[in-house]
């Protein structure tokens, strides 16, 4: 009778805990994380602002990153990077548009783009919620490069217009790593860019259940023969031969350029490597480098200036 009785106890436990499983979404997996607006609540934004005045805003795409690779890409490596520098220094993480300047990369279904007045209209109103809340210093990641002068706009507009300080947090990083470019060829130097070597292995770091080798090829590249005699100069660190280079490629086909995506690559991979030679070490790395340096930046502007009492 007792075993009975266990028995049943048992089978209605199985049963509540199936059905409070059942009324669970089964594709849910994330895990709340510290700074990182979205999941915060309210009075837990406030309390941060009692410690710091520090807003990090990724400004990705939603652009086509080879077959390997997803089209958020650039979204996920934004917005995790930032969650990794919000974990070793307090300011908030706050993501809020996916998609960015892609005109380039429109013959590859699924990727979108935005008009530069859109942009910059969302990321200077988002700027201005922020203030209006109590953040002063701003930092723009750009983790899509082709946003860069959105971003550096509305920094611009940021600074000129309102009471808070604004910054592209690229340009941040650059002033904390040592010197490394060299204006000599160097035969070692391989180009490798959109969806090449390096962004795969940030990929498989970062978010590696997204990214498949298996689907990556060898990538044939076409380039304008102008561009073509460029090229070596561009690999070796040239940096003026590489500002005249990127002023042409990676650009609408509309513009006659010949430098869309699909008129240079016709797997959507900017690279002369072969992306299967991407590691998550590799990725690790480069991640690891980034984020000390933005976390090394923050401080040190905490530093010089201290937060403000409201």
């Amino acid at each position: 009778m007792r075993g009975q009785f266990l028995c049943t106890i048992a089978l209605a436990i199985a049963l509540f805990s199936s059905a409070a499983t059942a009324q669970t979404n089964p594709l849910w997996h994330e895990v709340k994380t510290k700074n990182y607006l979205p999941h915060m609540t309210w009075p837990e934004v406030r309390d941060l602002l009692t410690r710091s005045d520090v807003a990090l805003i990724p400004v990705p795409a939603i652009e086509q990153h080879g077959p390997q690779t997803p089209i958020g890409t650039d979204y996920y490596a934004g917005v995790e990077r930032l969650k990794l520098i919000a974990q070793k220094t307090d300011a908030l993480v706050v993501p809020v548009l996916l998609a960015g300047q892609s005109p380039y990369h429109m013959h590859f279904p699924g990727t979108i783009t935005l008009s530069t007045d859109t942009m910059q209209r969302v990321y200077f109103e988002t700027a201005q919620s922020l203030i209006h809340h109590g953040f002063r210093r701003i930092l723009l990641h750009d983790s899509h490069a082709g946003n860069q002068y959105v971003t550096r706009y509305v920094v611009d507009r940021i600074n000129q217009e309102t009471q808070a300080v604004a910054l592209n947090l690229n340009d941040a990083v650059a002033t904390m790593r040592a010197p490394t470019a060299s204006n000599s060829p160097s035969a070692t130097q391989t180009f490798d860019r959109h969806g090449g070597v390096g962004e795969t292995s940030s990929a498989l770091y970062l978010f590696p259940s997204l990214v498949d080798l298996d689907k990556a090829t060898q990538p044939q590249l076409t380039f304008p023969p102008h561009l073509s005699r460029m090229l070596p100069l561009v690999t070796a660190g040239d940096r003026a031969a590489t500002m005249m280079f990127l002023a042409e490629a990676l650009k609408a086909k509309e513009t006659g350029k010949q430098t869309s995506t699909a008129e240079m690559s016709q797997t959507g991979v900017w690279s002369e490597r072969d992306p299967r030679e991407a590691t998550a070490e590799q990725g690790r790395r480069a991640t690891e480098a980034f984020v000390e340096a933005a976390v090394r930046f923050i401080d040190r502007w905490k530093e010089l200036r201290p937060m403000q009492s409201p």
